[in-house]
């Protein structure tokens, strides 16, 4: 590539300071065709310290099956930053990371036969038969006035089949369709990213009558090195003497009775105990393994 650009590489190992090493890719969208333009992602994989400002040369982006299906160009843009001095440095986001924003033109179109399908198979992001039950009794309720026939079927709690009319356009019909309102019936759930502390919560989500108390054991570990100097006129030699000074506390513990039939009212009891995120997660799996929280617990 370099040598494409007319840099010599021969002789020796071309080192440049502006120049990085990236991996691109992208997403090829549904019914894309030739000409169309789409969005790349530009990430360092080399020594690169940041991508600002720099500018991707010409890339083809191929696919599994080693094909060229589009190509990349363009000016990078990053959201972070990083500033760097002689005896610190600060960064913000993820400089080595960018986006070239419709900087793919698409050469090669995945072939998509549309029109031909007579059954068209909906896939629910979140599986749930409530769901799947609600959206072909929509589906058949629409088509029995509008067609005069019921054409939808729910398959498992993922999938719903629904099959097209004849003589119906397939962009039309299928307009139609994805038009009509559906209330979902999310699951219960709660989601712990332990990682950062995050707890997400579901509104359906219920807690059996529990009481709880949570004190957790602080341990304070201080190190204060003294230094020894020897006595005058004497052979000895400075040394530094380890001191370490060790401090364990338990705050007092507070018991609370949880008893939660919607959402608010076990934000409220576990915001009464004064605990932190890591605390509420301990509290969250304990409530669990007691067979309390009416819920799935997912850890991440």
């Amino acid at each position: 590539m370099l040598e494409n650009l007319g840099i010599a590489t021969e002789g020796g190992s071309a080192r440049a300071k502006n120049v990085a090493a990236v991996i691109v890719t992208a997403n090829m969208p549904p019914f894309v065709q030739s000409g169309a333009r789409i969005d790349i992602d530009v990430s360092s994989m080399g020594d690169a310290t940041s991508l600002a400002g720099g500018t991707l040369v010409m890339t083809p982006l191929k696919a599994a099956d080693g094909e060229i299906y589009a190509v990349g160009q363009g000016s990078v843009i990053v959201g972070g930053f990083t500033a760097k001095g002689q005896a610190e440095e600060l960064t913000q986001g993820v400089p080595t990371a960018g986006r070239v924003p419709n900087g793919a033109i698409v050469e090669r179109a995945v072939p998509a036969e549309f029109d031909d399908q007579g059954v068209l198979t909906l896939q629910l992001r979140n599986p749930d038969f409530s769901t799947a039950i609600r959206i072909a009794d929509a589906v058949n309720d629409y088509t029995s006035q509008r067609f005069g026939m019921r054409v939808a079927a729910e398959r498992d709690a993922r999938t719903v089949q629904i099959r097209r009319p004849k003589n119906v356009s397939a962009a039309r019909f299928y307009a139609e369709i994805e038009n009509l309102v559906v209330e979902s019936d999310s699951p219960a759930r709660v989601v712990i990213d332990e990682r950062t502390g995050t707890i997400v919560i579901g509104n359906n989500v219920r807690i059996s009558r529990v009481a709880i108390s949570h004190g957790t054991l602080t341990v304070r570990i201080t190190e204060a090195p003294q230094v020894v100097q020897p006595e005058p006129f004497s052979r000895g030699e400075t040394a530094v003497e380890p001191s370490t000074a060790i401090d364990a506390s338990r705050p007092n513990a507070r018991v609370a009775v949880l008893d939660g039939p919607d959402l608010e009212t076990l934000v409220s009891g576990l915001n009464r105990l004064g605990v932190k995120p890591d605390g509420i997660i301990a509290i969250l799996q304990g409530i669990k393994s007691a067979g309390a929280l009416q819920a799935d617990l997912v850890l991440q």
